[in-house]
């Protein structure tokens, strides 16, 4: 079992889904269980599945949580391009948010390739 919290990419993870949430607070109401709702679970899927991948015994169990969390940055980077085309929430947050996102994407892409997943 590794240590998931010392890997950069749950901890930058963990710091997307935190700020998704301060981004949420800011919707219209009306998006409580529309949008919201989808922008939070798949950024905690991302820092959550790359801690359960870190439990499995075998690397290919590992890579396939790993692929979820990379999953999960794809879908929530749809759903933020789809706020931004909305205009919910800071545009600065919201910006700053799509960055670190395509950071994690990119360096989960890369944690896959050193665990040799095919």
């Amino acid at each position: 079992m590794k240590n998931f919290k010392e890997l950069k990419i749950w901890q930058k993870g963990m710091r997307i889904a935190n700020d998704c949430y301060k981004l949420v607070a800011q919707f219209p109401n009306q998006e409580k269980f529309g949008l919201c709702t989808q922008i939070t679970r798949s950024a905690v899927s991302i820092p959550s599945n790359i801690a359960e991948g870190s439990s499995r015994r075998s690397e290919k169990e590992y890579c396939r949580y790993i692929e979820i969390s990379l999953g999960s940055a794809f879908e929530l980077e749809t759903q933020l391009l789809i706020a931004h085309e909305l205009n919910y929430g800071d545009a600065a947050l919201r910006s700053r948010i799509l960055s670190d996102v395509w950071e994690e994407q990119k360096m989960l892409v890369k944690f896959m390739s050193s665990l040799a997943c095919s």
